[in-house]
């Protein structure tokens, strides 16, 4: 990528960051560490409270590990995902057995931890620790495709060639405040269905508005939510959260009518390790 692009793009986020608290320079790298968990597929604004909350309650790795996983998936609340919350107790224990409850700075170290994936693993080595390594996620994605190829198409993971483009983009100094202002700037301009062309920073030497801003060949699919068995599960789960002890069967039975659904959603959720089932007809979250 031309210089012009790099400098064009740190300088509009100098001037239009967020103030996002993981940010900060004060936010250490397992603060930096739950919110990448915790905005997988949630809005900022949802998650800034449950983040917040959780910082409270459970500032370091050790904290958490201490605790049973239950009280992850209950401090959790209605993010959505509750597994991400199993997984993020997991890594915790794996931090303080496997690196004396320091979050490990190396991209592989982080990367064998429970739950972390290479877009999280590559977000914390390079927003916590300053490591010169690519962020992919989807809105990064989404400004080089456009910028650089004049697509708004692209595959649903990353391919190999995508992340070496990626790595030879990379500035020579401060890496990761180049990597968060791409990933800031697709957020909140160069966004998926309302991109403000007429505001980036990067405008005159983008690729895909030169082309007219061609649609998708693939449509953007909205899932639908209200009904399903995530929403079922939800539910249930909710209750559970609200109780801190078993819960009976009957209880559950009440805030869902579909009694097929309820079950399978109630299946669901004991088969992913969120809910245990005890003797009695009882459940509860797990201990």
């Amino acid at each position: 990528m031309p210089d012009p692009f790099q400098t064009s793009v740190t300088r509009w986020y100098a001037e239009n960051a967020r103030d996002l608290p993981w940010r900060r320079p004060e936010a250490g790298p397992w603060a930096v560490l739950v919110s990448e968990f915790m905005l997988q597929q949630t809005p900022v604004s949802r998650v800034l409270p449950v983040w917040e909350a959780w910082l409270r309650r459970w500032p370091d790795a050790a904290s958490l590990a201490a605790e049973p996983p239950g009280e992850a998936v209950r401090e959790w609340g209605r993010l959505g995902y509750p597994r991400r919350a199993l997984r993020l107790h997991a890594a915790a224990v794996a931090i303080v057995t496997g690196h004396g409850g320091t979050v490990p700075s190396a991209y592989d170290d982080l990367r064998a931890l429970p739950g972390v994936g290479d877009y999280t693993a590559a977000a914390v080595a390079s927003f916590a620790f300053g490591a010169a390594v690519a962020v992919l996620d989807t809105n990064v994605r989404r400004v080089y495709r456009r910028a650089l190829e004049g697509s708004d198409d692209m595959p649903a993971s990353p391919t190999v060639a995508e992340r070496a483009a990626a790595a030879a983009l990379l500035p020579d100094t401060d890496a990761s405040t180049y990597s968060v202002a791409v990933m800031e700037l697709g957020a909140l301009v160069c966004t998926s269905r309302a991109p403000a062309c007429g505001r980036c920073p990067v405008a005159a030497s983008c690729a895909w508005l030169a082309a007219g801003r061609p649609a998708a060949m693939s449509p953007r699919l909205t899932q639908r939510y209200d009904g399903t068995d995530r929403q079922a599960r939800g539910r249930l789960l909710a209750v559970l959260r609200e109780r801190h002890g078993p819960v009976a069967r009957g209880e559950l039975d009440l805030v869902w009518s579909d009694a097929a659904q309820r079950g399978r959603a109630l299946d669901g959720l004991v088969a992913d390790g969120l809910v245990e089932p005890l003797e009695g007809d009882l459940f509860r979250l797990p201990a």
